[in-house]
């Protein structure tokens, strides 16, 4: 078996993917020292990074041949598979001893066969899909969930620290990806009742953010209570996380779930009320714009 490398500040970053949270989880590794090479396939969503010092490349091979550890933080499975193992990706040019984070909310199956296929190099593989959304993201408090071999994800922790202060080793290739499951079922769970509870509120003539103050200190309290329940006050619906990718993670959720046998209809039926604020035009909102469908449904708008 090939040697796990030690971490230090010579270790070349590569980073594939910089959306709305791979751009400031690429920026705080950098700002720690770390070379870093940067692709993604717009490249002007790079320029912050090549600004502070990031190296662009052209494709995901030529990320991998100048990097020892690749991070990859994309969009969807069929984003991931075509990075790792489509033409120009990372496995044509991945070198024994190098390290393959997946940090992208993707398929179980996924992840095992890319670490299978890191494998078989003499490369090392770890899912790592994060929660705590654009605040986390800029914040650097991300909760990490990590899949593969522990020594692998303890070799590479100082990089995660960068990024995220709750990381945990959960299991094997494709646990971690499983525990991201678990947080977004739990997610979709308390998105629906922080909708409804505002929607309820303001029809009983409550004053919302005085209602929250209350409510926010109870046992209702939850990250989407704090961060996006005033969000949706102010009718801010940009970003922290796609509803589009929202009900990929719920699809994937839900497809996992059957093939284990279970049935759960709560996060079904959140998904399909997700597929309803989609079909309004607001697949590229926040997953706050639940209130959305909701309210159009009620005939009410929250003010």
């Amino acid at each position: 078996m090939t040697d796990i490398p030690a971490v230090n500040l010579k270790t070349r970053i590569g980073w594939i993917g910089t959306g709305v949270m791979g751009l400031s989880m690429c920026g705080h590794i950098m700002e720690k020292g770390y070379g870093t090479t940067v692709f993604s396939r717009t490249k002007q969503k790079t320029l912050p990074l090549v600004e502070k010092g990031g190296v662009w490349v052209d494709s995901p091979r030529q990320c991998a041949e100048n990097s020892d550890v690749i991070f990859t933080m994309l969009g969807f499975p069929e984003d991931v598979r075509e990075v790792y193992f489509g033409g120009g990706g990372i496995l044509e040019a991945l070198r024994p001893g190098v390290i393959l984070v997946d940090m992208t909310t993707t398929e179980p199956s996924l992840s095992a066969q890319i670490y299978q296929a890191a494998t078989k190099l003499g490369a090392f593989a770890v899912d790592a899909p994060v929660s705590g959304g654009d605040v986390g993201a800029r914040n650097a408090t991300l909760s990490i969930m990590t899949g593969g071999d522990r020594e692998v994800v303890e070799a590479i922790r100082p990089i995660l620290e960068t990024m995220g202060r709750n990381i945990v080793h959960q299991g094997p290739a494709g646990a971690g990806q499983h525990t991201k499951m678990c947080n977004q079922i739990v997610i979709a769970g308390t998105m629906i009742g922080v909708c409804e509870s505002l929607l309820y509120g303001f029809k009983a003539g409550l004053d919302l953010p005085t209602m929250l103050s209350s409510i926010q200190g109870g046992a209702a309290k939850c990250w989407s209570l704090d961060n996006l329940a005033p969000r949706i006050l102010r009718r801010d619906f940009t970003p922290g996380f796609f509803v589009e990718h929202f009900i990929k993670d719920m699809g994937i959720a839900l497809k996992e779930s059957a093939r284990m046998g279970l049935f759960l209809p709560g996060l079904a039926l959140v998904q399909q009320l997700y597929l309803a604020v989609r079909s309004l035009g607001h697949g590229k909102a926040g997953t706050q714009a639940l209130m959305l469908a909701l309210e159009q449904m009620s005939n009410t708008q929250v003010r």
